[in-house]
């Protein structure tokens, strides 16, 4: 298998944690006899301040050429007083826009090693295995008009954003997210604000159609503020949970408190020109470089770069059993230890990337053997 993939560590620990699923990647064709080659570019605030933009046009370029493209995360405070579509975070809205992916996969899951650093109940958690797919190119994030009208008092005046939706942006996000639940429990959770909104109610009417075509899919609707509830209460009742745009961003980080923490988090986000890969974490610039970050998330973001993009489904899923087996073992990083280490090694980054790719060899000898 060959694949280019393009690499932009971004900003704050993205270039820490992006190193670590490179490696792992790295590991995983030298293991398999596979090719892949990298392309290291900028964006977000580091392309800020060497280029001017959050992204720029060889990025842009690069991204468009490559099989798949990883990014690491993006931001700083040092940028909040720009204005938005000058700031880090305008860079990522813009090469989601040009690759054109639809689709966020977003994985959440909790097994007995990481029920017990949940700040809920650990048989509430233990076994919840959710995939949110959220659509991911429409809705208030990227509908017109939009803007903000700084002159009108003292005050700051009035600010304004739009959310729309048509039928064929719903449909094809809804057709995936089925597709996906026919592969996993065939159980798929909508989550709208229909009681309120006319878009919500165009989202449920065009689900409910859809639906008509994966009769083997069982299909639920709930109201986001309900379903922000149940993820905390019941969250092992839900296998794929299909969103719009907003409600999607929201609920999919509120399922970090399954897991234990945003840093155990991918995304990958499918559907357009190139797919584009995430964790879900943002920068955190406040630990940056001190070799607190969690890899995992990004770690696990490989293993969906070799699922969707390579097609490589024995290895993403030795990369996903190492990283449960490492903590099994009793490793740990900062975020999962919660200051309770009895029993455990807490592991800096690049330690933890070390780790997971000696358990992830380990795992792909057995499955060549």
């Amino acid at each position: 298998m060959k694949l280019n993939i393009l690499v932009t560590a971004g900003d704050g620990i993205g270039p820490e944690v992006t190193s670590e699923a490179v490696a792992v990647l790295k590991e995983t064709a030298a293991l398999g006899g596979h090719d892949f080659a990298f392309t290291e570019k900028r964006i977000g605030g580091v392309a800020i301040v060497q280029d001017g933009t959050p992204l720029p046009d060889d990025t842009l370029a690069a991204a468009l050429n490559s099989d798949a493209v990883l990014l690491g995360a993006v931001g700083g405070n040092e940028f909040n007083s720009l204005p938005p579509d000058k700031r880090p975070e305008a860079g990522l809205l813009k090469i989601r826009a040009e690759l054109g992916g639809f689709a966020n996969l977003r994985p959440a899951f909790a097994f007995k090693e990481l029920a017990v650093n949940s700040p809920l109940r650990a048989e509430i958690v233990d076994g919840a295995d959710i995939l949110f797919v959220r659509e991911l190119l429409g809705g208030l994030y990227f509908g017109q008009p939009r803007g903000w009208d700084k002159a009108t008092n003292d005050s700051g005046g009035r600010a304004w954003n739009t959310m729309v939706y048509s039928r064929e942006e719903v449909a094809r996000v809804a057709r995936i997210a089925f597709k996906l639940a026919q592969v996993r429990r065939r159980k798929l959770t909508s989550v709208d604000k229909a009681n309120v909104l006319e878009v919500s109610q165009l989202w449920r009417a065009t689900v409910n159609e859809v639906a008509a075509e994966f009769p083997d899919v069982m299909v639920e609707h709930q109201y986001v503020d309900a379903m922000a509830m149940h993820l905390m209460n019941r969250p092992r009742d839900f296998d794929v949970v299909l969103t719009e745009n907003l409600f999607g961003d929201i609920l999919s980080d509120e399922s970090a408190v399954i897991t234990g923490s945003l840093g155990m988090l991918p995304s990958a986000t499918i559907g357009g020109k190139v797919n584009l890969y995430e964790p879900v974490h943002g920068s955190a610039p406040d630990i940056a470089g001190k070799g607190l970050a969690n890899p995992m998330g990004a770690i696990l973001t490989a293993a969906l770069i070799l699922r969707h993009s390579g097609g490589l489904e024995s290895e993403a899923a030795a990369i996903e059993s190492s990283v449960r087996k490492v903590l099994e073992q009793g490793y740990r990083m900062p975020d999962l230890a919660r200051g309770n280490t009895q029993g455990l090694t807490v592991l800096s980054t690049k330690e933890m990337g070390a780790k997971v790719r000696e358990t992830m060899k380990e795992q792909l000898s057995a499955v060549g053997s």
